[in-house]
């Protein structure tokens, strides 16, 4: 039997569905094939259903699903999604943050997008060398490790959808 988040999840009208997955997931193409592949038996089904759809976006998908993420050291005001997964950040020192934001911004001068990566249980000091590795990286093959990286987003995002029992805040 699912986890009753999952149940409730599988049996909400498309709009609500759509909406949570929309939280986990600003690319419309890959809420879209969620949605399209309900109900779920498990959530190693629905993870697996996760996969899929993000290997099936495109480029234009992939960058729709990134602008829904804030900058590291910059989670969005008032999201406590964001400010959960970026907490790595919250205890750096300010020379680290500074250096962050300028390592952002070089890396998005030459991507065209934010630097995403899973934040969850990464330290400051991880998420800036792993951004240091990956300024060198050619486009295509950022892509493909940002497309890794949203995976592995999604799926923390969609155990909590799985998990929460009724009541519980997400």
């Amino acid at each position: 039997m699912p986890p009753a988040g999952l149940t409730r999840f599988n049996t909400a009208d498309n709009g609500t569905a759509r909406a949570a997955l929309h939280e986990v997931c600003a690319s419309r193409a890959w809420g879209e094939r969620m949605l399209a592949r309900r109900p779920y038996a498990t959530t190693d089904a629905l993870f697996a259903a996760s996969d899929a759809a993000m290997a099936e976006l495109t480029a234009a998908d992939l960058a729709e699903a990134m602008a829904g993420h804030p900058p590291i050291g910059r989670p969005k005001p008032g999201d406590p999604t964001s400010r959960r997964e970026q907490s790595g950040m919250a205890g750096a020192s300010d020379a680290l943050k500074a250096e962050m934001l300028e390592l952002n911004l070089a890396y998005q001068e030459k991507f065209g997008h934010v630097f995403l990566i899973c934040a969850s249980g990464r330290t400051g000091e991880q998420m800036r060398d792993a951004v240091r590795n990956r300024i060198d990286n050619t486009p295509e093959q950022e892509r493909e490790i940002v497309r890794a990286e949203l995976g592995k987003i999604n799926r923390i995002r969609l155990t909590r959808i799985a998990e929460h029992a009724e009541g519980d805040a997400a």
